[in-house]
C-alpha cells in the first residue's frame, strides 16, 4: 500500500500544498478531484520525485519512504507517473517508447508478460507498434503513455489528468482501460478534471481545495453528495 502523510510543497513563498495525506491499496483506484491551482499536479509531483517536499513529508511503499529517494529510485521502489501532457517520445515508435518504460531492473524479466498485458488493455498498440508515436491521435499516445508506465511494473500508477484534450470516444476508451488495470493488481491514484467519468471508475476519493484536503470517501457516497454534484458534476443539489 502507498501511504502518504503530511506532504507540503512550497514554490518560493507560495504553500502549493499543505499536509496532504492520503493512502491507495492495491488494486485500488482512487480519484482526487479540485479545481485547477488546488495543488493536485504537485501532490502528484512530489510523490514522482519531481518536486521537493517540506521538511516532515513521507510516503511509504514496500517499506521504501519515496521522499528519501530520487526518481529514478522511485520507479525502482514501485511507483510510475504518467505526468499531464503525456511525456511521451515523439520520434520514438511505440515499440520503443514501451521497451524503455522496461528499463528500470524490476521490470526486465517480465517485460514481455507486461507487454502482453499492455496490448490487452490497449489493442491498438499491438496494431501500431512500429509508428511514431507523434504521428499518432492525442488519445492513441496517452494509451502509450499509461503503456510505457505500466510496462515499469508498478505496484502504484500516478496519472495527471490523463483525458485532458481528448474526445468524448478516446475519454471512454480511455477509462475502460483505466477500471482494467484493477485486475493487474496495480493501484491507481487519478488526478482529473473528468469528475463524473473518474468516480464512476474510482473505489474511493479525495477532495482538495487551495493545497489542502477538504473531504474524502468512497466514490458512491461522492457522487451523491450535494455539494460535490454542484462543485464538479454540474448537477443541482438534491434536496
Amino acid at each position: 500500500m502507498l501511504e502518504v502523510r503530511n506532504v507540503s510543497v512550497r514554490y518560493g513563498q507560495h504553500e502549493a500544498l499543505h499536509g496532504v495525506s492520503l493512502d491507495v491499496a492495491p488494486g485500488e483506484i482512487v480519484v482526487m478531484l479540485g479545481a485547477n491551482g488546488a495543488g493536485k499536479s504537485s501532490f502528484l509531483k512530489a510523490l514522482g520525485g519531481m518536486v521537493k517536499a517540506e521538511p516532515g513529508a513521507r510516503a511509504t511503499l514496500g517499506g521504501a519512504d519515496l521522499m528519501q529517494l530520487p526518481a529514478h529510485r522511485i520507479v525502482e521502489a514501485g511507483l510510475a507517473l504518467v505526468p499531464e501532457g503525456r511525456g511521451v517520445f515523439g520520434d520514438l515508435t511505440v515499440r520503443e517508447n514501451l521497451q524503455l518504460g522496461a528499463h528500470p531492473a524490476r521490470a526486465r524479466a517480465g517485460e514481455a508478460q507486461m507487454r502482453e498485458r499492455v496490448f490487452q488493455l490497449f489493442p491498438k498498440l499491438a496494431q501500431r507498434l512500429n509508428q511514431a508515436v507523434r504521428t499518432m491521435s492525442g488519445g492513441e499516445q496517452q494509451m502509450v503513455a499509461v503503456g510505457r508506465a505500466l510496462m515499469s511494473q508498478p505496484e502504484i500508477l500516478l496519472l495527471d489528468e490523463p483525458s485532458l484534450g481528448l474526445s468524448p470516444l478516446m475519454c471512454k476508451e480511455l477509462f475502460a482501460a483505466l477500471a482494467r488495470i484493477r485486475s493487474l493488481g496495480v493501484g491507481v491514484l487519478l488526478v482529473e478534471q473528468n469528475a463524473r467519468q473518474s468516480l464512476a471508475i474510482a473505489d474511493r476519493g479525495y477532495l482538495i481545495e487551495t493545497g489542502r484536503l477538504v473531504g474524502a470517501g468512497s466514490a458512491r457516497d461522492l457522487q451523491n453528495d450535494p455539494a460535490v454534484r454542484r462543485a464538479y458534476l454540474g448537477a443541482a443539489a438534491v434536496h
